[in-house]
């Protein structure tokens, strides 16, 4: 792994400062004067405050009351947190928020597939920039031999809200993560960097045209649909830590992030729960020299541990008392982030900030992505683990919690009773392919057959649709065929809630998916339901982590 105050795309790392921003996403001015930020354009609506126009100038109605709630809107887009209502300088704000496409690549997202209760889940990609485009991202971040190079994506956090806003899961994927760079254009220079045909550092995304190249990167490693990016640099962090306040965090031994070859973040705290904001921060989201191997595992860990308790913070309320700081925190939120154009306005951040609220903080999920280091030309670097990091990633496209707990909203049982079994009609279509693999012989035969020896004699096969799923499920178009879906799922012991209604089938259709691609009955999954362990999962209530302080950098 490299060192924290690194940011090479090869094997070794130059000194200076702890690589990496701490949370959230942003590059606040990572392309300036590329055309990109939009800042001066017009609100939405047209509007144009003049100097002389008292509607600029008039506080919203609502006064002190809706300050709080506002800015609590704004808060949850960034640590996962409340909410709240509210139009605080809605234009002014407006301007302030930069703006990028959602995703560079050629390959097209595919749609969220709903649930019984017709709900969809929102991934949101989460971005820090390392970018040195600004004196004081230069001051924040050092290096001075990287000022105005390309920035490097070197937080990347997966937050999934699940379709029943019921969990959070978060994903983090090392910065030092070797994979494949799907082909991404610049939508503003219009160069085209070509797919890669060897592993390339993950960060290396955001230098190929943007933040959405860091997203098509993601969705051609894990296949999980993004909905909207944010991403935020230093400067950002820094505003936004001091608008918050104080974020207590702990160390279980003195630590300085310092070592005599320059390397480290500079944090220096002492043995126990310290509040940190500001610059100090910062330090602490890019810790690596000094904690748990000195790798970035260990920050990773050290960022999951700070959301989780800033979002506590929050909650409890006790730093939303002062308008003014309020003000200035919805200055500083606005001014940090870059996001998709999905998310261009306030009342779009706001409908987000909604949603998230929902979830209590006891079903909050904080997971790394599953790894092993690399060997050879890839020593020091990290892979996806075989097996567990995909399991992961199947987990978040199925919506199922991380934290091992069922969703709160079951599968609905169907109103209307079902038919006889003979009486009900079920096409079935061999699904078991991957992109591994192609579908498994016979499959749609044997399932046919399956039904059959449970009464429904009334089958048929659809040879000509073999689009791959990768779990089984029964799919019907009406509400009227609902309890004949879930009576023919019960038969052959597939769960309820993989019966879904969808616009794309015209009557029962049973999809034999990747799960189910030997014969046999349809096998169980309780075992495969759970989030591997070396995902490191950390539960957003949990008051007792403290970072382990590496034996070399105490104090």
């Amino acid at each position: 792994m490299r060192g924290e105050g690194t940011r090479s795309r090869g094997r070794h790392d130059g000194p200076r400062g702890d690589g990496g921003t701490g949370t959230s996403g942003g590059r606040a001015a990572a392309r300036a004067g590329r055309g990109r930020r939009e800042r001066s354009a017009p609100p939405e609506d047209g509007y144009r405050p003049s100097g002389t126009d008292r509607r600029a100038r008039r506080t919203p109605k609502g006064g002190k009351r809706r300050i709080l709630r506002w800015v609590a809107s704004v808060l949850a887009l960034l640590i996962l947190g409340t909410g709240g209502a509210g139009y605080l300088y809605y234009r002014h704000l407006n301007g302030n928020i930069k703006k990028e496409d959602l995703t560079l690549g050629d390959k097209e997202m595919a749609d969220h597939k709903a649930n019984a209760a017709g709900q969809t889940p929102l991934n949101i990609l989460i971005i820090g920039s390392d970018a040195r485009d600004s004196k004081e991202n230069q001051k924040l971040g050092g290096a001075k031999e990287t000022f105005g190079g390309p920035p490097l994506a070197d937080v990347q956090m997966l937050l999934h809200l699940s379709a029943d806003r019921s969990n959070i899961s978060v994903v983090s994927m090392p910065r030092d993560t070797m994979l494949t760079m799907p082909k991404c254009t610049d939508p503003d220079s219009k160069k085209v960097y070509a797919a890669s045909t060897t592993r390339v550092q993950t960060n290396e995304s955001l230098g190929r045209g943007g933040p959405g190249c860091t997203v098509a990167a993601w969705y051609e490693l894990t296949g999980i649909t993004i909905d909207h990016f944010m991403m935020i640099d230093f400067a950002g962090v820094v505003s936004m830590a001091d608008a918050v306040g104080g974020v207590p965090v702990c160390v279980d031994a003195n630590v300085y992030s310092h070592g005599a070859d320059g390397k480290g973040s500079g944090l220096k705290l002492k043995e126990g729960t310290t509040p940190v904001k500001g610059e100090q921060a910062l330090q602490w989201l890019r810790t690596r020299y000094g904690f748990e191997d000195n790798t970035d595992l260990g920050r990773a860990k050290a960022q999951h541990q700070y959301l989780n308790s800033m979002v506590r913070e929050l909650r409890k309320g006790t730093k939303l008392t002062d308008p003014g700081k309020l003000m200035n925190l919805a200055e500083a939120a606005t001014n940090a982030l870059t996001v998709d154009k999905g998310l261009d306005t306030v009342k779009k951040l706001y409908d987000l900030a909604e949603e998230l609220k929902k979830a209590p903080t006891n079903r909050i999920t904080m997971t790394t992505m599953p790894n092993v280091y690399g060997t050879g030309v890839l020593d020091g670097r990290v892979l996806p683990k075989p097996g567990e990091a995909e399991q992961l990633f199947r987990m978040v496209r199925e919506d199922i919690p991380l934290d091992g707990k069922a969703s709160k909203r079951k599968a609905p049982v169907a109103k209307d009773a079902s038919a006889p079994a003979g009486e009900i009609a079920i096409t079935v279509r061999n699904a078991t392919g991957t992109d591994a693999q192609g579908p498994a012989q016979g499959r749609a035969s044997t399932v046919q057959g399956l039904l059959a020896d449970a009464g429904f004699t009334k089958t048929g096969i659809d040879s000509q649709n073999i689009e791959p799923a990768a779990t089984t499920g029964v799919l019907y178009p009406s509400a009227e065929l609902e309890g004949d879906a879930q009576a023919a799922a019960k038969a052959l012991g597939i769960p309820v809630s993989q019966v879904k209604k969808s616009a794309e089938v015209s009557g029962i259709v049973l999809a034999v998916g990747a799960d189910w691609r030997a014969d046999g009955a349809y096998p169980a999954k309780t075992g495969e339901e759970k989030t591997p362990e070396s995902a490191g999962a950390l539960n957003g209530a949990n008051e007792e982590a403290c970072m382990h302080v590496n034996p070399n950098y105490t104090w």
